[in-house]
């Protein structure tokens, strides 16, 4: 079994909230299905236990997706806004007032699949805050804080099943996984 190895004074990257961050390495699953009507993501860590859970219509019909903590209470809504941006709000309401953080896709040519992440904050800017880059190839990404890459995530499903999906998501130290978690539904959305 897996035992973290704890270390002292780990700088936290809480974008949700602190309590999804932990100050060593967590790696995590994140399993998908999808029936006729709804899209249920759920992410377990490494004993199996259910951490959050994603809940919403097919992503087609509904643009508003809603993770929920293991007791059931709402932690984000993510939103599309177009088909290159998304918003993501603090909570189930989705007003300007609890605006974590917006997504977009670069328009420019790219040889690698790519992610924009820009922070709510007073200051606005051309910078993001962090950037996802990603595989052509399979469903992979890494998320980097300016050049450090701070998660990394690898789509697990051996065989494409109709309607599910695993991926294995690496959170480094102190990063917030429902932050991680978040980026890795949008990410595929808008680029498979």
């Amino acid at each position: 079994m897996f035992v973290p190895e704890v270390r002292r004074f780990v700088p936290i990257v809480s974008i949700v909230g602190d309590e999804y961050c932990y100050p060593y390495l967590v790696d995590l699953v994140v399993k998908k299905t999808v029936g006729l009507s709804t899209k249920h993501v759920c992410v377990f860590d490494g004993t199996g236990t259910l951490l959050v859970q994603v809940v919403g219509g097919c992503w087609q019909l509904n643009k508003k997706r809603t993770m929920y903590n293991c007791f059931g209470a709402p932690i984000i809504t993510m939103r599309r806004k177009a088909h290159q941006e998304w918003i993501v709000h603090s909570g189930e309401r989705l007003d300007g007032s609890n605006l974590l953080y917006t997504v977009h896709k670069p328009q420019s040519f790219q040889l690698k699949r790519k992610l924009e992440i820009f922070l709510s904050s007073p200051i606005t800017g051309e910078i993001c805050d962090f950037r996802v880059i990603g595989s052509y190839i399979c469903q992979s990404f890494k998320v980097y804080k300016g050049e450090t890459v701070v998660a990394e995530v690898k789509d697990n499903s051996k065989l494409k099943s109709l309607g599910k999906g695993s991926f294995q998501a690496r959170m480094y130290p102190g990063i917030d996984y429902a932050f991680i978690v978040s980026l890795l539904l949008i990410f595929t959305e808008i680029h498979f």
